[in-house]
Formats: structure tokens, C-alpha cells, sequence
């Protein structure tokens, strides 16, 4: 059989985040995409012009087409910019009974563009973080969803980390690439358990969609049955390579993507 996982997020028209990345990485990784568009942006690499919502209804019919042909084993959630937007998600999940949600907290774009209205951060706290078996915040979106300074230090990651678990979610993944030093260090909380995962930081500009690739990766990990710590270890890894290609595929002239297709494409 199979894998099928779904994204429910926003299109970015140029590429690389969003929905789009997230099919790049179903792909790259063995696993069939199917997609629900949340809302549509105008954007390149260097930002964000525009964003349309898709009105709610409709992104109940998407979930409701998908669902009930497809056999979906994972689900990855990122940009719900509208309270009304999270609301249909949260109730087309239940209705179709939706496992292996991971929730990538999508609040702002690389390039600085706010992509979550204000009033839809409680929203997703109360809607969305207590039906996720994974929550992958970036230390700016954890602070976010908690009220609280970014955090300075792996100890206040963890802390942060524990916070997040208290709202619902089953584990969470805080990472670290907004952060300094020589790694990029990343910790997956459970409530019995804690892995630090750690990766040499790459200096390039080029990593635009790092955080959509990073959750749909680990989706189609759980989409092949994965247990949640092995499609985390190995979603890291295939981003971290992503990130290292990035500046071979050099496309556009500002923060490019990282390069999905990097173990498939030859070199020219």
C-alpha cells in the first residue's frame, strides 16, 4: 500500500515553502502528497506581497474530497493565517478522524511577513496544539505561543518545550536554527522522554521553506510508519543535506530554498 500524507498550509507561488515544498518533500521521499490550500500568497524569495485567504467552506470541502477517497496516514498543517481558517481544519480533522498530525506553527515568513493574524494565535493554541501528536515550533513561534522571551539557552528551550506539552500537544519539537553557535540544535519533547538533536550549522542565506520541508518530512516519515522519534532524526538529516545543496540549486535573488530533490537530481 501506499503512503499518502496530506498538506494543509498555504501556496507559495515561488516555490519553495508552503505547499509546494511540502510536495516536493512527500516526493523526495517516497510518500504520495495530496493537499488542501489554506490560503494562496504572492511571494518570491525575497518576501511576501500578498496573501489571499481561502474562504472556510472551501477549505472544508478540500478536506472532506481528500479524506474520503484517499487513505491518508499523516497530516502536516502550516500557514492557517484566519481563526475561521483553523476552526474548519480542526473540525474537518475530527470529523475525518486524522492521525499523525504534525502542527508547523507557521506565524512568519523568513523574509519578516507576518503570516498569522494576531487574533488567530489563542485560536491555534486552543484548536489546533491539543490534536497534534508533534508541535515544530522555531524559538520565535514558541515564544509566540507562550507569551514569553525567545529562548536564550538549551535549558530554556526545554522549559519552553514542557510549556507547549501543558497546552495538549503529545511532543514538541523546538528548534534551534534561529539560534547561534557552531550547531543547529533541535530537542523533541515528550513527556517521558527527551532527545537533543544536534547538526553542524550551515553558513548560506539560502534557506528559505526550512521549517515546511522539516514537518513534512517528519510527516512522511509517520506517513511510512515511523515511530515519532525516527522520522524526526531522519527528517533532520534530510534537511540538513537539503540546506548543503541549497546553494547549487541557486535559485532567485534573495533568501533561495534549500534543494528538495538533492539525493534524486544529478548535477549538470
Amino acid at each position: 500500500m501506499t503512503a499518502i500524507a496530506v498538506t494543509i498550509a498555504g501556496s507559495d507561488s515561488s516555490g519553495g515553502a508552503g505547499i509546494q515544498a511540502d510536495l516536493k518533500t512527500f516526493s523526495a521521499l517516497g510518500v504520495y502528497g495530496a493537499s488542501v490550500i489554506a490560503a494562496l500568497t504572492a511571494q518570491n524569495t525575497k518576501g511576501v506581497t500578498g496573501i489571499h485567504d481561502v474562504p472556510p467552506d472551501f477549505i472544508a470541502a478540500q478536506i472532506d474530497a481528500v479524506f474520503s477517497d484517499l487513505d491518508v496516514n499523516a497530516v502536516k498543517i502550516g500557514m492557517l493565517s484566519q481563526p475561521d481558517a483553523i476552526n474548519a481544519v480542526a473540525a474537518g480533522l475530527d470529523r475525518h478522524r486524522a492521525r499523525n498530525i504534525v502542527l508547523d506553527p507557521v506565524m512568519v515568513a523568513g523574509s519578516g511577513d507576518r503570516l498569522l493574524a494576531p487574533e488567530a494565535v489563542e485560536v491555534l493554541r486552543r484548536e489546533l496544539i491539543p490534536r497534534a501528536l508533534l508541535v515544530t515550533p522555531n524559538l520565535p513561534e514558541a515564544a509566540a505561543l507562550l507569551d514569553a522571551p525567545v529562548a536564550q539557552t538549551e535549558t530554556e528551550m526545554q522549559q519552553q518545550a514542557q510549556r507547549l506539552l501543558a497546552l495538549g500537544a503529545r511532543a514538541v519539537l523546538i528548534k534551534g536554527g534561529h539560534g547561534g553557535g557552531p550547531e543547529s540544535v533541535d530537542f523533541l519533547v515528550e513527556r517521558d522522554a527527551v532527545v537533543r538533536l544536534a547538526a553542524k550549522r550551515i553558513a548560506t542565506r539560502r534557506t528559505h521553506g526550512t521549517g515546511c520541508t522539516l514537518s513534512s518530512a517528519i510527516a512522511a516519515g509517520l506517513a511510512k510508519g515511523h515511530d515519532l522519534a525516527t522520522s524526526v532524526r531522519e527528517a533532520k538529516v534530510y534537511v540538513t543535506a537539503a540546506i548543503a545543496a541549497a546553494d547549487a540549486l541557486g535559485i532567485g535573488a534573495g533568501n533561495g530554498p534549500v534543494h528538495h530533490f538533492h539525493a534524486i537530481w544529478r548535477e549538470p
